[in-house]
């Protein structure tokens, strides 16, 4: 039978596409190495887990549409940590960052509307788009230039009647560039020159490196009816499968017309959403350890990664990923070469193909996503059997003789 026009023209995640080839690995006795995904392999806090725990309702009732009044009461100090200022009523609870975003595509724009937005970027953004009848207009960053923000003159080209925001993420999957204030700051102006969005997903904020401060979309109270942030607690809480995320912004008739999405849904998590609520009476100590513990693993895989010949890839300055070129014809052949055909010593590595994370056609097609999660021992035998990959695939696929 025929599916919809609408879900065929939807593409696979590229980031899980791939997972058939990883479980006929697994079955044959071969530890993947999953550099593919963001799936951290941080403890989640113990406050999130004993809150779980000791959860004592006896009925799981549905709760308030636009999130527990707790929870919201909490993001309110934790950003005020920042020295932001919102209220409860600037925040609405949403079923992980992923339906912020796509409530904020569904809130804003009619069919066949316009957002821009730097490429690479994190590839799910397309699927919310589709669902919304959304168009994203590319503006491509290079690693030539270590994935910098393209200029504001790129970005005003790609401007028309149609066109309804900006996003971002910031830092920026799957590249790990931190977006500066003055380049905030640049787009905001634009912004407000033709009235539009500026929409910043949030999720890494914890995560920049070498000293690098964070600018939030929030610290700019002059362009507060146009700002509007995308926040979870997956990753700056290692709460991935809790699915608790936020809309964040000063602009009361977007929040009250998103509203209207959040109750036909009904309402966000109830058990999680009591997790999330914990988890931010984590010491502060919590995610600075992690970050810190991030940085060692950037460095230790950037520094291995840098060794294989071939391979080109720059140091990301936040998250946890970035994006790698490799010496191969096709990235998505050999990412199922290294599931289907090679192992070492047992192992082998996933990656994540990074055309999907594109939507100009035909570009990245020779670079992959490298998610630096893992402990520091997977993360070099992720690197090992990537090299050694390499150096097979290149002779046996592409008859190269390096």
């Amino acid at each position: 039978m025929q599916m919809s026009n609408r879900i065929s023209g939807f593409q696979c995640s590229p980031i899980r596409r791939l997972v058939p080839y990883s479980r006929d690995a697994v079955e044959k006795g071969i530890h993947v190495v999953h550099l593919n995904i963001g799936q951290p392999d941080i403890k989640t806090p113990k406050e999130a887990l004993e809150a779980i725990h000791s959860y004592d309702k006896d009925i799981i009732e549905y709760g308030i549409s636009e999130g527990e009044v707790s929870l919201r009461r909490g993001l309110v100090r934790y950003y005020a940590k920042y020295g932001i200022k919102v209220s409860q009523d600037d925040i609405m609870i949403t079923t992980g960052g992923s339906e912020a975003i796509q409530f904020v595509f569904m809130t804003l724009c009619d069919p066949f509307d316009e957002f821009i937005i730097p490429e690479p970027y994190y590839t799910n953004v397309a699927t919310f788009a589709n669902i919304a009848m959304v168009t994203l207009r590319p503006v491509t960053s290079s690693s030539d230039d270590n994935f910098a923000l393209p200029s504001i003159q790129e970005f005003e080209k790609r401007i028309n009647k149609k066109t309804m925001g900006i996003m971002l993420c910031s830092p920026n999957n799957p590249t790990g560039h931190v977006y500066t204030q003055e380049e905030l700051r640049g787009l905001l102006e634009l912004c407000r020159k033709y009235d539009i969005f500026l929409v910043v997903d949030e999720v890494y904020r914890e995560f920049c490196y070498d000293g690098k401060s964070f600018t939030s979309i929030l610290s700019f109270p002059e362009y507060q009816d146009r700002v509007i942030c995308i926040d979870s607690f997956s990753k700056r809480f290692s709460m991935c499968g809790a699915r608790v995320g936020a809309i964040v912004t000063h602009n009361r008739d977007v929040l009250e017309s998103a509203l209207k999405l959040a109750q036909a849904r009904l309402c966000p998590p109830a058990v999680e959403q009591v997790a999330a609520a914990a988890a931010l009476n984590a010491p502060d100590e919590y995610v600075e350890d992690v970050r810190e513990e991030y940085e060692h693993r950037r460095n230790v895989m950037i520094s291995r990664m840098q060794r294989i010949p071939g391979v080109r890839c720059s140091l990301p300055k936040g998250a946890f990923y970035f994006v790698v070129d490799l010496p191969v014809d096709d990235a998505e052949k050999f990412a199922i070469f290294m599931l289907r055909d090679f192992s070492y010593e047992g192992c082998t590595t996933m990656i994540a193909p990074a055309e999907g994370f594109y939507v100009t056609p035909g570009l990245g097609k020779q670079q992959a996503r490298i998610a630096y999660v893992l402990n520091e021992k997977e993360l070099l035998m992720g690197a090992e059997c990537l090299e050694r990959g390499l150096k097979v695939y290149r002779r046996e696929v592409m008859g190269i003789r390096d």
